[in-house]
């Protein structure tokens, strides 16, 4: 048994029934000739194989009798793999509309917390021989680097250890007076770390009021972000939409600007919305969009939440995409020295000392206002993936698309990972932000035309192979 951090178990009281705290890992894969019999059976072999290394597959969460403090993960118990990997078939033809749809529909249902966090979808149906694997975890059980982590440990990646370590025993179920034994120790041990909590906050805000920094000329205290089409009451349905660019273009255009792959995504995110905000709002102003940043990188970590959020302006009232880009990137340098000098980890530290009920309670008021969000306008990821093709049972993983979950009052979610020489683009909304999510990834890709124009490079994008959008 272990307890949740304070982090983990916010993300688990946020979840209500229409915000909905699931992260989605998407995998398309080329099945060889000889390989076309690999269906959703040799599937779970694979993964019932690999299940010795793949911890969080197999956690389940355990509460603490009247809500008494945060609850526990019992690390080991037994996992249905029937239940948890399911078959899904696409219609025909099988291509990127047909998918990203499909992932909607997934993503349009929470997980069922009597059984481990997780699902995973097989998809078959996809075109050019290939299927696709939907993996949905929620998000108290890992965040980007973490959940990059356990999907390269489920992928080839590297040799298999030695054999023998895919057996365990599933670990007995607590009782009451257990749990409650646990959580009171726990409350005392977090009661005599308030006062090293405390001076790390005193340093952090001592650093702040001696800075000159400011979040932006636009967007100054008390940081409110300006109402628009995203931010509203959102609903339970989701919607899913993915676009593919070659990542030397990035880097191509990054380096010619002067500027990092975040701040391209920074840029060429800002420049969509801005269509987005003309077309439904009728103006663009500058957006406030909550970037995460992880504070521990380590390889070996599989579960677990070691990020916060860093708020960065988004120059969407911009019309130049030169200017939008330098803009964007001396937002994101004011943003991440802010983000240090207060401390990336002050919120993690003080959500230990969230009360269960409390939280769960203002979560579900803040999820049923129908109003703007008074935080943030929405999330932005940027997570490198791994630099090398995997395999799943031997079969070539081609693309890896991600994205992370809606928050209350925000109707859209913008991530991108790169995998190998791709940077994958993945938008989700709810039911009604916008009429179709691709509006979105299509407004990506036109303003990276754009950008290339005006920076004097080539208009013509290199083709990556996407067996999405060959179909």
């Amino acid at each position: 048994m272990k307890r949740l951090s304070g982090w983990d178990a916010v993300l688990l009281y946020s979840e209500t029934p229409n915000v909905h705290m699931h992260t989605l890992k998407i995998a398309v894969i080329e099945l060889d000739p000889d390989r076309r019999d690999f269906d959703i059976d040799a599937f779970r072999r694979v993964i019932h194989s690999r299940l010795y290394k793949l911890d969080p597959f197999c956690y389940q969460l355990v509460d603490i009798p009247m809500k008494f403090h945060h609850p526990m993960w019992r690390e080991n118990c037994d996992v249905d793999l029937t239940y948890h990997i399911r078959p899904w078939r696409l219609p025909a033809p099988g291509g990127r509309r047909e998918l990203d749809e499909a992932i909607g529909q997934i993503a349009s249902t929470p997980l069922d917390r009597s059984r481990p966090l997780w699902e995973m979808y097989f998809v078959e149906g996809l075109a050019n021989n290939r299927i696709a694997v939907v993996g949905k975890i929620h998000h108290a059980l890992a965040d980007g680097v973490a959940a990059a982590n356990l999907l390269a440990r489920g992928m080839d990646l590297a040799p298999e250890p030695a054999t023998g370590r895919n057996r365990y025993a599933p670990d007995p179920a607590p009782s009451k007076a257990e749990l409650v034994r646990s959580a009171f120790g726990d409350h005392l041990r977090q009661l005599g770390r308030i006062p090293r909590t405390v001076r790390y906050t005193a340093e952090g805000l001592g650093r702040v009021r001696r800075s000159n920094r400011k979040l932006s000329p636009q967007l100054t205290r008390p940081f409110t972000p300006p109402p628009t089409f995203m931010n509203h009451m959102i609903t339970p349905e989701r919607k899913f939409a993915t676009a593919t660019l070659a990542l030397a273009d990035i880097k191509e255009t990054g380096k010619a600007l002067g500027v990092t792959i975040n701040d391209m995504v920074l840029a060429l995110s800002a420049g969509a919305l801005r269509k987005l905000l003309l077309r439904y709002d009728g103006k663009a102003e500058p957006l406030l969009a909550s970037v995460p940043v992880s504070f521990d990188f380590s390889p070996e970590r599989i579960s677990g939440n070691y990020f916060t959020g860093m708020l960065v302006a988004l120059p969407c009232d911009i019309e130049d995409p030169l200017e939008r880009v330098q803009l964007a990137h001396d937002n994101a340098v004011d943003a991440k020295e802010s983000h240090q000098l207060l401390g990336p980890e002050l919120v993690s530290r003080w959500s230990a000392y969230f009360p269960p009920a409390p939280a769960e309670a203002l979560f579900r008021w803040l999820a049923s206002r129908d109003g703007q969000n008074k935080v943030l306008n929405l999330p932005i990821s940027n997570v490198p993936g791994p630099r090398e093709h995997g395999r799943v049972g031997g079969a070539l993983v081609t693309e890896i698309y991600s994205v992370g979950p809606l928050t209350a009052g925000s109707g859209l979610n913008i991530t991108v990972w790169s995998y190998v020489d791709q940077l994958n683009v993945s938008v989700l909304s709810d039911g009604i932000t916008v009429d179709d999510p691709h509006e979105v990834t299509d407004a990506i890709l036109d303003d990276f035309v754009e950008l290339r124009r005006a920076a004097g490079l080539s208009e013509k994008l290199t083709v990556v192979e996407s067996a999405m959008a060959q179909a």
